[in-house]
């Protein structure tokens, strides 16, 4: 089902590297002169009036030069950003397949040791979960436990519990 127009999230980022690679060049051109883009007061009043022709002609190519600089510094780090962004919405969407609406259950493969967190579980359907709370569960030796993990209302994390012991502990699916 296709969502409503509304509803679908809008990038910015091609917007900006459009813009970006459309008038880089036309400003780079339109740059003006520093003696015309100052007013006579605040020319003399920088100290500019004292440079010869030669000396204004260099700083207004370095000016220019820096404005050159910046704006492929600015292309770039829009093009960048929609990398970044691009990289972002596959990682959001390849995540959002990780969600789970209703339990798991299953088997551990190997033995478990208890809860602890940056643990990894992995299932005997594949799925391979990581703690990611603070939960402990010491003290416990089990090999292939049947294990049942609920979701969360919000958000794709979930809580896994071990047959046989109350203690929850809460996991997110990394494969």
């Amino acid at each position: 089902m296709a969502l409503p127009q509304s509803s679908r999230r809008f990038s910015f980022a091609p917007l900006a590297l459009a813009t970006a690679l459309v008038f880089a060049p036309l400003v780079a051109l339109a740059q003006a002169p520093i003696e015309q883009q100052m007013t006579p007061e605040a020319f003399k009043a920088a100290g500019l009036d004292k440079l010869s022709s030669q000396e204004l002609a260099n700083l207004n190519a370095w000016l220019n030069n820096t404005l050159q600089v910046e704006t492929t510094k600015a292309k770039s780090q829009a093009k960048e950003e929609a990398k970044q962004e691009a990289k972002q919405e596959d990682t959001d969407r390849n995540f959002a397949n990780f969600g789970i609406k209703e339990p798991v259950v299953g088997k551990l493969v190997g033995e478990f040791h208890g809860f602890g967190k940056g643990r990894r579980y992995t299932l005997d359907n594949g799925q391979v979960w990581e703690q990611s709370d603070e939960t402990e569960l010491p003290g416990v030796h089990l090999t292939n436990p049947q294990v049942r993990i609920k979701p969360t209302i919000v958000g794709n994390s979930a809580y896994m519990m071990v047959e046989g012991y109350y203690t929850s502990a809460k996991v997110r699916r990394i494969k």
